[in-house]
């Protein structure tokens, strides 16, 4: 009983002070004569501390959301960048694919003019045996184009090897790489004769071999060599390429050496086929 009384008379005490407090405040506010300073210093005390806190977690806010706007918007250039560099990174390899197709189209136009005399077949490369080198490889003209086993291939200003074999639209071309090859060859300036074949300890380094050279005469590195007119299945003259090195055998009667070819062996992509057998003695 004594403790709800005592309840009450303390909720009545605490209700009048408010008023009085609310009353002071509101005479405060209409009066002259009263200095508000001290309020004031209170309301920066606290008040002013609290707001630039609040301003400093808008203005982070604000930032943060321009922030994302300049990286999406950012994103989306450099995404429209890479797009025009996709484009032109496209573009640009297919013109140099157009521009080495020319070259090659160029160097074929400039061959089949060095042989007129001689009717040809173009041909193109779609098969060849594994490896960085055109050993043997399949071209896609054969005995329906008038396409022959023995038949010269050339490319590139240069003999390319020979076909050995054929079929209606196709035809196997044993290249001068191959070390089953041999070539019956010659110097230009001598006539000094040798066989030039391939050479499995040189293909990688992408030199021929050549021996038998019966010559009295200084071989020179650059000295060009071509088919002789004593093969009996490559036409005569035809560049096979210049002596990289020369050594004279232990017999002292004959030379060995070897040839940079005049054909790049690791890109044949176009040929011409001379529709002309050697021809030979009976």
């Amino acid at each position: 009983m004594n403790n709800k009384r005592k309840n009450r008379i303390d909720t009545k005490n605490l209700l009048i002070l408010l008023t009085i407090l609310c009353i002071s405040a509101l005479a405060l506010t209409l009066t002259d004569y009263v200095s508000i300073t001290p309020l004031r210093r209170a309301a920066s005390v606290v008040v002013v501390p609290f707001q630039k806190g609040v301003n400093a977690i808008g203005t982070w806010f604000t930032n943060q959301r321009v922030s994302f706007r300049d990286v999406q918007e950012l994103s989306e250039e450099v995404a429209g960048l890479q797009a025009q560099v996709n484009a032109l990174t496209e573009e640009n390899t297919r013109l140099s694919l157009e521009q080495d197709e020319l070259k090659r189209l160029r160097a074929l136009y400039e061959i089949d003019s060095d042989y007129r005399e001689y009717e040809k077949v173009p041909a193109s490369v779609i098969s060849k045996d594994p490896g960085s080198w055109y050993a043997t490889f399949i071209i896609d003209k054969g005995s329906d184009d008038g396409v022959a086993v023995n038949m010269n291939v050339i490319s590139g200003g240069g003999l390319v090897g020979i076909i050995t074999e054929t079929g209606r639209n196709w035809a196997t071309v044993r290249s001068i790489m191959d070390d089953n090859s041999h070539v019956s060859a010659m110097t230009v300036t001598n006539y000094d004769t040798c066989i030039v074949s391939g050479d499995m300890t040189l293909i990688n380094d992408g030199l021929l071999s050549f021996e038998q050279m019966n010559t009295e005469n200084e071989i020179h590195a650059g000295e060009r060599i071509v088919t002789s007119n004593i093969s009996d299945k490559y036409l005569k003259g035809i560049p096979i390429g210049t002596v990289y090195e020369v050594t004279d055998d232990s017999n002292n009667l004959t030379k060995t050496g070897k040839i940079i070819p005049t054909v790049d062996f690791r890109y044949v992509q176009e040929v011409l086929v001379i529709k002309e057998l050697k021809k030979t003695a009976s």
